[in-house]
Formats: structure tokens, C-alpha cells, sequence
């Protein structure tokens, strides 16, 4: 895996018994103290003349209000202090007080007298979904939280609490691992949720049982999804494609797929590089499909993971021939093909009533190389025509169209990256395209455009296309 950077580890502390200090009688005192005296501490709070907030706390069986600036003494034992009185001498003593102590110090607004800092929260008791940005940009968690507080139903905190009362039986009866995590994917995603969600906890807790008797008998099988990841922005996934890929126990994947995409695969799935370039393959075809069918068989769900769209020029089709004569289960989830995801990030639409009526998709590659198709059948007046797999074969491509007697000035579009942060878009005709790509160096991969929806490029107000960069046409091409 890549290397990654976090200023922050993010853990779950207990507090519960444990001495917390709060010295500040500010609103950010209060929400230090709810927080703390919510997770079970026994607070002691510091100030001469406290908030109304903060006073609202007062009386509480786990809080001890003093009247009065914390000396060093006052942190022996401490596990937790929080700074929160806004003034810098207060401040300072707690930090050196704090940490001489042995403690965890938290000061607000003072980076450099933290160790930890506190995230937005989200409660469903007993789930907490905690949001920071590592103190960059707290208005970010802030909207992120209230996004979440609205997207999750406050009854997924009472189907935890219902399916905690079966955890001991659940693990009787699902011994292994891997299948027990399967078997709670399935309660909490199946009928026995569906049921609880609905307000119907009687039948939840019928088909619970249910699953309970059956145990792991239905959790030996393994299967293999074949999931599209689209052209490259994470945003661009389905649901469903993002549901299995929480789910696989394995994952394959193709150098097509971004680290962006990657990163949303489950924790622990084991992930297995498979990508393929032109003369540079890590596994073969053959060996790809072996794997699958080997991990499939022992049990394991099996996620192969294809940029774009796998039944569009993806070998989807061919990867699951040999799967399925294996009689393993198999489920396709499409993905957002290229040439929709591309078109659309770049503002080319591919169909458009005054310029094409029709669309074709291509590939430049087969079996034994460069295909020869017939290229006026293809790019023609009134079509769009998108190659896949045509970078390096561009000069091949553009050489048998003008053999074979298209007009050199037919307009192209090469955009490579597309959907990406580094997306990049190449203008040109059928004459001079070659030359424009060799100059620009592009690392692919990319996608080709021919026809003249190309000259709408900038023109649609499209994030993404630059108008500066429209092509003019010659007169005898303007429809």
C-alpha cells in the first residue's frame, strides 16, 4: 500500500472512572465537560466564575466544580485536561502541569499544547462517528457532520443495541471469523434489518432466529463480483459498486482503478494488483481468471474490480465464461463507461442533434493487434465515433482513416485522464492530431473523440473544457 500521512491517529478513549480536568468556565469549557461526562468521566472543573453553560453542569454525581485556577498538584492522576479558559498564562501552566503529569492535553485554539483533537461527532448510541480534518478545516467536519446527521436515521442506533443482545449466540453459532463477520453483514443489511428499520422488531427478531439456526450453513459458498469502478472519480462509483466493495474479502483490481477508488475498499480485504499495460503484464488473462475461480472456491467473495464500465471493452465477458462453467455465483454491477464519464467531464456530448445522431464505440486493439476497421463506415457526418485503447495506436488509426478517404479536417478530441484531477483535453483534426498528442506527452489512459461534437469543447459552460482551447472549423464542415 502507499504511504499516507495523518497528523492525528484517530482512536476511541475510554474515559469511564477516569479523572478529567476542565479549566475554563467558557462554551467551549461546556462542551468539553458534556463531552467528557457523556463518556462515563468524573470531571473536576476549574474557574472562579463559570459560564451560564457551564454552570448548567453544575450538581452533576460526576462533576466537582473549583472555584479557583488549577495548581500543578491538582493533575496527579489525571488522564485527560482540556484548556479551554482563553488565556494564555491559564494555558501555558496547564500544558506544562498537565504533561508533567502524565496526561493527555487538549487546548483549544492552541495547536502546539495539543495532543489530540476533538472531531465532530455523530450519536446513534451506541454508534459514534467522529469527523476531523486534522484542524485544517473545522467548518469542512462541521458541514460533513450535519450531512451525516441528516443521512442516518437515528433507528440504526437501536438496531445496534437490539442485535448487541445476540452477540454471545451469534458467536456459537458462527464460529470462523470471516463467516461470522459475513453473517452480521447479512442481519444488518438483509430481512432482519430491513424488518427492525421498518418498526417491526418482532419479526427482526423472528428471522434472526432464523438465521441463527441455519448458522453458517449459507456462508461456505463463494462468489465472484464483477463491479465496474467507472473512469476514474471516486464520486463516479454506484452505491452498489461502493456496498461490495465494503463487503469482498478480496479484491483484484486493474491500473485503471485510482488510489482515490482503492482507498474505499474494506479495511482488511486483501487487494491484488492485476493491472496490465501494452507489453507489461503482471498476471496474464489465464492466470487472472485461475486466481478468481481458486479464491471463489475456498469461500471468499471474490470483488474484481475494472475501471469503466467491465462489459464495455473489459473482458468482462471473458474473465466469467471459465468462472461460471465452475458454477460459482456471479454478479455484474455496471460501471459508468468511459466514453460517457470522459464525454461528459470534458463537455463533448456525444450525441447532438445538430451534429450526431448516432454513436459508435470502438476499440483499437483486438486479439492480434491494431484493428482494421473500416473507417468510413465509422467517422462519418452525423456520427461520433470513441475508441478505447487508442493512444499508442493514434498515428496507426489516423493514417487507415485517411487512407481510406476521410476528410483530414474531420475534428478530434483526445482526452486523457479524464474525470481526474489531471484531466487533460488535446484538440485537433484527423491530420494533425498525432502530433499534437506526441507533443503533449500524455501519459494516458486515454480516449478518443472523432466527429463534430469535438467543436462543442468550451462552448456548453462545462467545469473542465476551456473555451480558449474551441476549435474553428473549416466552412465546409459547419452543420
Amino acid at each position: 500500500m502507499k504511504g499516507r500521512s495523518m497528523d492525528y491517529l484517530p482512536i476511541f478513549l475510554e474515559v469511564a472512572g477516569k479523572r478529567v480536568i476542565v479549566d475554563g468556565g467558557t462554551t467551549v469549557a461546556a462542551r468539553r465537560v458534556e463531552r467528557a461526562l457523556n463518556a462515563g468521566a468524573l470531571v473536576e472543573v476549574f474557574d472562579p466564575d463559570p459560564g451560564e453553560e457551564v454552570r448548567r453542569f453544575l450538581g452533576h454525581e460526576r462533576l466537582t466544580h473549583h472555584a479557583r485556577v488549577p495548581v500543578e498538584a491538582d493533575f496527579d492522576g489525571c488522564l485527560v485536561a482540556y484548556g479551554a479558559s482563553e488565556e494564555a498564562e491559564r494555558d501555558t501552566l496547564l500544558h506544562r502541569a498537565a504533561k508533567a503529569a502524565g496526561a493527555l492535553v487538549n487546548v483549544a485554539d492552541e495547536k502546539s499544547y495539543c495532543d489530540f483533537i476533538t472531531p465532530s461527532v455523530v450519536e446513534r448510541e451506541p454508534i459514534t462517528i467522529a469527523i476531523s480534518t486534522g484542524g485544517a478545516a473545522p467548518v469542512i467536519a462541521r458541514i460533513l457532520r450535519a450531512r451525516m446527521e441528516a443521512m442516518l436515521p437515528a433507528a440504526y442506533g437501536r438496531l445496534a443495541l437490539f442485535l448487541a443482545k445476540f452477540r454471545g449466540r451469534i458467536y456459537e453459532a458462527v464460529p470462523n471469523g470471516r463467516n461470522r463477520r459475513r453473517f452480521w453483514e447479512n442481519l444488518i443489511e438483509g430481512p432482519v434489518g430491513d424488518a427492525f428499520l421498518a418498526g417491526e422488531e418482532g419479526l427482526a427478531e423472528e428471522r434472526l432466529h432464523e438465521d441463527l439456526a441455519r448458522g453458517s450453513a449459507d456462508l461456505r459458498h463463494g462468489e465472484v463480483w464483477l463491479v465496474g469502478a467507472g473512469p476514474g472519480d471516486p464520486d463516479l462509483l454506484t452505491f452498489k459498486a461502493l456496498r461490495m466493495m465494503q463487503h469482498a474479502d478480496v479484491v483484484l483490481y486493474d491500473r485503471l482503478v485510482g488510489d482515490g477508488i482503492i482507498d474505499l475498499v474494506r479495511r482488511d480485504a486483501e487487494r491484488i494488483f492485476v493491472g496490465k499495460k501494452p507489453n507489461a503484464h503482471t498476471m496474464t488473462q489465464r492466470e487472472i481468471t485461475d486466481l478468481m475461480i481458486e479464491r471463489a472456491q475456498r469461500g471468499e467473495r471474490v470483488l474484481r474490480l475494472k475501471g469503466g464500465d467491465p462489459f464495455i471493452f473489459g473482458r468482462g465477458g471473458e474473465e466469467l465464461e471459465d468462472v461460471a462453467a465452475h458454477g460459482i455465483p456471479v454478479e455484474v454491477v455496471p460501471g459508468i463507461t468511459a466514453a460517457a464519464g470522459c464525454g461528459a467531464a470534458a463537455g463533448i456530448p456525444l450525441t447532438h442533434r445538430d451534429h450526431a445522431q448516432s454513436c459508435v464505440f470502438i476499440t483499437a486493439h483486438g486479439a492480434g493487434g491494431v484493428l482494421d476497421h473500416d473507417w468510413t463506415r465509422y467517422a462519418r457526418k452525423g456520427q461520433t465515433v470513441v475508441v478505447y485503447m487508442g493512444l499508442n495506436a493514434l498515428g496507426e488509426v489516423t493514417k487507415r482513416a485517411l487512407t481510406q478517404g476521410v476528410e483530414p479536417d474531420m475534428p478530434v478530441a483526445v482526452i486523457d485522464n479524464g474525470t481526474r484531477l489531471d484531466q487533460r483535453v488535446i484538440l485537433g483534426r484527423l491530420d494533425d492530431i498525432e502530433a499534437k498528442v506526441a507533443e503533449a506527452e500524455l501519459p494516458g489512459p486515454a480516449l478518443i473523440v472523432i466527429g463534430h461534437v469535438v467543436t462543442l469543447y468550451g462552448a456548453l459552460g462545462v467545469k473542465g473544457s476551456r473555451p480558449e482551447h474551441q476549435m474553428e472549423l473549416k466552412a465546409g464542415h459547419a452543420l
